[in-house]
């Protein structure tokens, strides 16, 4: 009896399933995520004031960073010769300080000099290109920052450029070596011991002898620093393996390659 009690209720809910239609409707699926949203464009800061010697590459390099920069978003690029530009303020909107083909001693006062010092020490980027080694001797922590002060350049001349670390973004791209017309630069010390070296010269293919880097990387507390000797002509800025460079170079110093 118990048994026959037990159909007679399960039927009905059998027979009301039947005559809804069939199996009942899948649950719905959950709301998908929102996709993720594009990085920010790295803000790049480009300083071209000169205090000694002016390089006529300075125009070329003004335009190649805007057309860079106009490629893809990436970046955007302010270009100043104005030193009151580096403010506290003006560096907090910005993710990238390039000196670019600066010279001599720039006349930055001490809260500028220490507005700098904390912005890249707490996370800010900072490139310097060619000339930024022979700028503010005489303020040391730039001199840590941009990694090397100039010496001279001894030689002015078609020579091979090696690419000794390929596992950086701003190299990532070349071939083992570079072939090129530049102003070679040497510096008052080696930074080997200090910076992760990228690029140096082959220095038998300038008939000469020593360890010269060329292109380096390093941290300063959270901040990052990239600094490459090229840029003496306008036909290297003009020169698309070094415009890959510098492009992966604002990428890497601002935060957004590893």
């Amino acid at each position: 009896m118990h048994r026959i009690a037990s159909f007679r209720h399960v039927a009905p809910v059998l027979i009301l399933v039947a005559a809804c239609g069939g199996t009942p409707p899948a649950p719905s699926a959950a709301p998908s995520a929102p996709p993720p949203s594009a990085p920010q464009p790295v803000r790049v800061l480009m300083l071209t004031a000169t205090a000694a010697f002016r390089h006529d590459s300075i125009t070329t390099s003004k335009q190649v960073m805007a057309a860079l920069a106009s490629r893809g978003g990436a970046f955007t690029v302010a270009v100043t010769e104005d030193l009151g530009d580096i403010t506290p303020a003006r560096l907090a909107a910005t993710d990238v300080l390039m000196f670019a083909l600066t010279s001599g001693e720039l006349a930055l006062d001490q809260n500028q000099k220490s507005a700098i010092v904390a912005w890249i020490t707490n996370g800010g980027g900072f490139i310097g290109v060619h000339s930024a080694t022979d700028t503010l001797y005489d303020w040391s922590d730039y001199g840590r920052i941009v990694g090397a002060y100039f010496k001279e350049h001894p030689w002015t001349e078609p020579a091979t450029v090696i690419v000794e670390d390929r596992s950086h973004p701003t190299t990532s791209g070349l071939g083992a070596s570079l072939r090129l017309l530049e102003e070679f630069y040497t510096f008052r010390e080696n930074p080997r011991p200090s910076v992760h070296v990228l690029l140096s010269l082959d220095a038998a293919s300038v008939h000469a002898q020593g360890d010269f880097p060329l292109a380096w990387w390093q941290t300063i507390g959270r901040g990052r620093s990239y600094y490459n000797a090229l840029g003496h002509f306008s036909e290297t800025w003009n020169d698309p393996s070094f415009q890959s460079q510098l492009s992966a170079a604002v990428q890497w110093a601002g935060g957004r390659l590893p």
